[in-house]
């Protein structure tokens, strides 16, 4: 029976220029004073095929000894993914600690669509988020029996923050991203669901709470 399988997510385009209008909200990791700007430490061409979603491989190396991490191909789902582990100073309530721990969220969104396992993600992320849920639903059906997802790698190109609390007691977040092209596939090379690489890198606001010892995300949109 043919199925319709749902893409990984998408993040809306926005360029440049709609970042630089975000000043108020953000400073950039360097300078608190300044917005976060698209730069090229973590960006992928943007002439990326879709082999490239192919060769991405996750932030953390796995141990010596351990079985090599195969991205997933046209032939079948990524293998020994090792599991990003959270960096010390994201579990830190501080403006480093919030910029970390945005980006160590996406690397697990990563591993998600690498693996089939959306748990992580759910581990440090409020009841409620709805692109979560979206995050959720997206990855329980792009692994529905022997279906697999390929590439769908978000890139964290840069992120900021004030640092001031909200009313609600959160913290905002905001993160230049660009999407490479993704691919839902099934058994005999059948493909679902394909979309293109992101031409543009596009701006997203994190809001997060600092609960006891670590952080929790609350909400994940396009701006």
């Amino acid at each position: 029976m043919i199925r319709s399988a749902a893409a990984p997510l998408r993040l809306g385009t926005l360029g440049m220029a709609a970042i630089l209008l975000l000043g108020g909200c953000s400073g950039s990791r360097d300078d608190p004073n300044t917005e976060p700007a698209v730069n090229a430490s973590r960006s992928p061409s943007t002439s990326e095929s879709p082999d490239t979603a192919e060769s991405a491989t996750p932030s953390e190396a796995p141990p010596r000894n351990a079985a090599a991490y195969k991205p997933a191909t046209t032939e079948g789902p990524a293998e020994n993914v090792p599991l990003p582990v959270m960096p010390d100073v994201a579990k830190e309530q501080s403006k480093e600690g919030l910029e970390t721990f945005g980006e160590h969220w996406f690397d697990l969104v990563n591993y998600g669509y690498e693996t089939g396992e959306t748990s992580p993600v759910r581990a440090i992320s409020a009841p409620g988020c709805e692109r979560c849920e979206s995050f959720y639903a997206d990855v329980n059906e792009g692994y529905v029996n022997d279906d697999w997802i390929q590439g769908g790698h978000l890139r964290v190109i840069s992120s900021g923050t004030q640092f001031i609390q909200t009313p609600e007691g959160r913290f905002q977040l905001i993160l230049s991203i660009r999407q490479d092209a993704s691919f839902n596939r099934g058994p005999n090379g059948k493909i679902y669901h394909e979309a293109a690489a992101d031409e543009e890198s596009s701006a997203f606001i994190m809001e997060a709470t600092y609960v006891s010892d670590h952080w929790v995300v609350n909400l994940v949109e396009n701006m």
